[in-house]
């Protein structure tokens, strides 16, 4: 099926600002013989036709944003909801939460669905299939339609939108100094593939924090565990193989199932082993002993990303301008490391 030809493509293929390919198509006296006849001819030709959902959706709102989470289980995307819910119920939105599951197609869906004219934007975390694939064609489809988005915490290069993080290569390093100026040298890294751009960004702040101090790095040291699945017989084997003197998680899900692991085995912590995981949630708060955890700050990050789209959205500029929040991590030292 050909794809069907947008403002935008319009304006870039002939070196307009949107806005002016809008005014041209509407006969707007704003805008000279020239160049209104040159961009209607052209729109002609590729047989353009205006998109109503978008029409509609400019000229009234919904008062609704549509929020895409890739999953329930993990409490750092609750915490980002109750943000994003924060903001937008103070400043008269409603939010409507759709989760992907992790999954491609019901990430395509969720967007379809929302996307009809039920909100005014997006924000969304991309799931983990939608960045192993690296296709983002129903992203850049709704963008085209004027719909608004903003990613947060899990984003991609490839589409051009506000977005907000936090600093997550700093925060590694900052975890693995915390390693070893405790006195440890072994330090493993537990973390999902590298296709999660958050994942990447972690695992190159391990691997600087060793650089720099001089730590060889170990390729042994470094389990890939699916995002939410975690296997015990590989948890086992890694640490059954490999001496580990300190530990750093991707998430906390995996850093309390593994110091759990480790426990049962005679492996006292923090004394002969340390843990680290990112997300200070409340499993980190409660286990035993509990998690020294990264901070997101996951609320302050929904705050933020529900502020940039409604800016997005009651915004009367014509130009597309983007930008990138980064939110500095906190360590919360607690007793599964040593002072």
């Amino acid at each position: 099926m050909k794809k069907q030809i947008t403002l935008k493509d319009i304006a870039k293929e002939l070196d307009v600002s949107i806005s002016t390919v809008s005014k041209a198509l509407k006969n707007s006296d704003e805008i000279g013989h020239d160049t209104k006849e040159k961009i209607q001819a052209f729109a002609k030709l590729y047989n353009y036709r205006p998109n109503n959902i978008a029409i509609s959706l400019k000229n009234k709102r919904t008062r609704n944003i549509g929020v895409i989470i890739p999953n329930i289980v993990h409490y750092f995307f609750a915490t980002v909801v109750r943000g994003i819910e924060n903001f937008a119920n103070a400043h008269g939105y409603n939010v409507i939460v759709c989760v992907s599951d992790e999954s491609f197609d019901k990430e395509v869906i969720n967007m379809e669905m929302l996307a009809n004219g039920s909100i005014d934007g997006f924000i969304m975390s991309l799931s983990s299939e939608t960045q192993l694939k690296n296709d983002y064609n129903h992203i850049r489809e709704v963008m085209d339609q004027g719909i608004p988005l903003v990613f947060f915490d899990r984003a991609t290069d490839e589409i051009d939108c506000d977005k907000v993080i936090i600093n997550d290569r700093e925060a590694a390093y900052q975890a693995v100094n915390k390693f070893v100026n405790s006195g440890r040298k072994r330090i493993a890294l537990i973390t999902s593939e590298n296709f999660l751009n958050v994942s990447d960004e972690r695992a190159k702040g391990y691997f600087q924090a060793l650089r720099e101090h001089g730590i060889e790095i170990a390729e042994n040291l470094v389990l890939k565990l699916p995002y939410i699945d975690i296997d015990e017989k590989v948890v086992q084997k890694f640490f059954s193989q490999n001496k580990i003197d300190a530990v750093l998680c991707v998430n906390e899900v995996f850093a309390v199932q593994c110091m759990r692991f480790v426990q049962k085995t005679g492996i006292k912590v923090p004394e002969d082993i340390s843990f680290i995981g990112f997300t200070d949630g409340l499993l980190s708060k409660y286990a035993t002993p509990s998690l020294t955890a990264i901070n997101q700050h996951g609320e302050d990050m929904g705050e933020m990303a529900a502020k940039m789209l409604v800016e997005k959205i009651e915004s009367e500029a014509d130009e597309d301008t983007y930008r990138i929040e980064i939110l500095k991590a906190t360590l919360v030292e607690r007793e599964s490391t040593v002072n």
